[in-house]
């Protein structure tokens, strides 16, 4: 049995954090995401700042393992990058301490803002259940148990459909997929329908 990621400390998640929720930093892991490589000339052109801005975020991004750069194709001062496979759970805020927190929260409010855009967006391109664009929406019982299991075998289907990056077939999107489940309040239910 192999040991996974070491654990991250609160000073580390909180930088990460930061970082992920730069939005300059955000828009280079997405041009990264989008075209598979770039050095910081490129994505000074592509993203109008200056190499030199660039090229810090790059080196703060590699920093924290989100990118890499790549040997074959840097040579002298140009470096080229590729972004990493990333996964992460953030902890129970319970947990949490204060600037670890706060950060935590601006990522989240970041992400609620471009989740509320892609939720917009799966709606106006939807085109019936065999287009591109899909929506559901549905509501259940379930225990605790019930819910983390569902979660793992949804984490198990995806990596079972999905296509790591070297090895995207013809044909294939990028596809961005969310998740979220919350239980109805206590003795609550809110009778939204179900479906698309």
């Amino acid at each position: 049995m192999t040991d996974g990621p070491p654990e991250m400390t609160s000073l580390e998640r909180t930088a990460l954090y930061k970082s992920l929720g730069n939005p300059l930093r955000r828009r280079i892991l997405d041009y990264l995401g989008r075209h598979g490589e770039a050095n910081s000339t490129v994505l000074a052109r592509e993203l109008g700042e200056s190499s030199g801005t660039t090229s810090y975020h790059l080196r703060k991004l590699a920093e924290q393992r989100l990118i890499e750069e790549i040997p074959e194709k840097s040579g002298g001062r140009e470096r080229w990058w590729r972004s990493l496979a990333f996964s992460h759970t953030t902890p129970d805020p319970e947990t949490m301490a204060p600037e670890e927190y706060a950060a935590a929260e601006q990522l989240a409010l970041l992400k609620i803002e471009l989740d509320t855009r892609l939720f917009r967006r799966a709606h106006e391109e939807y085109r019936g259940p065999e287009g591109w664009a899909q929506v559901q929406r549905t509501g259940t019982w379930m225990t605790k148990e019930d819910l983390l299991d569902f979660v793992r075998a949804y984490q198990a289907l995806l990596d079972r459909y999905g296509h790591p990056e070297g090895d995207v077939p013809e044909g294939a999107r990028r596809m961005n997929l969310r998740f979220y489940a919350a239980p109805a309040p206590v003795g609550e239910w809110n009778g939204e329908p179900t479906g698309p």
